[in-house]
């Protein structure tokens, strides 16, 4: 489905299914014994999203190493998992240096608030579609799950005025904040809505405020024609949805050069960094070349 101005989606469609495929993979990741990653509400979630393929997947019925055909996907819960890790310790360090507000842009089926121990006083927001965000309480809820900060949901379009949004749930533009931004700035915005995100990031910012994201260098090549391979493999064990057409491209600067224009201290990494810090020290080749090798990590303090 080719993305357009004003498109809108749940978790089974456009780019929702894509955040429900990384939940799937992430549930996968964490029933293992040696698991790097705690997520128990994953497996739920994937389940009431409507997307029997993935479902399948997130409870075992399937495997990821055997559905991709010659397009390997067994990848991908290793890799979602230490992608998971990776912000899931950058929190950590925000709490433990005194930052208790926290934003989750583009949550999508990201469970942080419920399954983090998150110091007290900590107010976490997340950004995401209102009919995301609807849906993960309302499935979160029956599950009994309790959110383990105070949670405030701001369901609005990121391409729209979520600045005004976020402050109109409470949001303090004078307290240092830790803000992350998973899976979205490797080609899910438009170039000037990216932009625009990266410098409404930096205006709510104060001094101190920490950032961490990932995203695809303009350089790199672009995501979709491989997650079309992906999709056209996937069709023959039930999944109707096209997750190759939904990224976009074009980007005039890379979001870790714009992070410095604005006076953002950038640390820079790549998977192989994350693999290691997770203390798997030598990764297979498959988990560290193809589709994600090209996709780099930054964290950076507002200065």
């Amino acid at each position: 489905m080719r993305r357009t101005d004003g498109d809108t989606w749940d978790l089974a469609t456009s780019v929702g299914a894509t955040a429900t495929m990384v939940a799937a993979a992430r549930a996968v990741a964490a029933r293992r014994p040696d698991s790097i990653v705690r997520d128990p509400f994953a497996e739920p979630l994937v389940q009431a999203s409507g997307v029997d393929f993935f479902a399948r997947l997130a409870t075992g019925q399937l495997d990821f190493g055997s559905v991709g055909g010659d397009v390997k996907t067994g990848w991908m819960p290793e890799v979602f998992a230490v992608r998971a890790k990776f912000f899931d310790e950058f929190f950590v360090g925000a709490g433990s240096r005194g930052i208790r507000q926290i934003v989750i842009v583009a949550a999508g089926l990201d469970a942080r608030s419920y399954r983090l121990a998150w110091p007290a006083a900590t107010t976490v927001y997340e950004i995401d579609q209102p009919e995301v965000m609807e849906f993960k309480r309302q499935t979160l809820a029956a599950f009994g799950a309790v959110p383990t900060s105070e949670l405030r949901s701001v369901g609005v379009d990121l391409r729209t005025d979520w600045p005004k949004a976020l402050q109109q749930k409470g949001f303090d533009r004078r307290e240092r904040t830790a803000w992350i931004a998973e899976g979205l700035l490797i080609g899910y915005l438009p170039n000037d809505a990216q932009s625009r995100l990266i410098d409404d990031v930096t205006a709510l910012s104060a001094r101190g405020s920490e950032l961490a994201v990932d995203h695809l260098p303009g350089a790199a090549e672009p995501l979709g024609p491989k997650m079309a391979q992906i999709t056209e493999q996937w069709r023959a064990h039930g999944f109707d949805s096209d997750i190759g057409d939904l990224t976009y491209g074009g980007y005039e600067q890379d979001v870790d050069a714009s992070l410095a224009a604005l006076g953002w201290d950038v640390q820079r990494y790549c998977l192989s960094d994350l693999f290691v810090a997770a203390g798997i020290e030598d990764p297979s080749p498959e988990l560290t070349a193809g589709l994600t090798e090209e996709i780099r990590y930054v964290t950076a303090v507002r200065t």
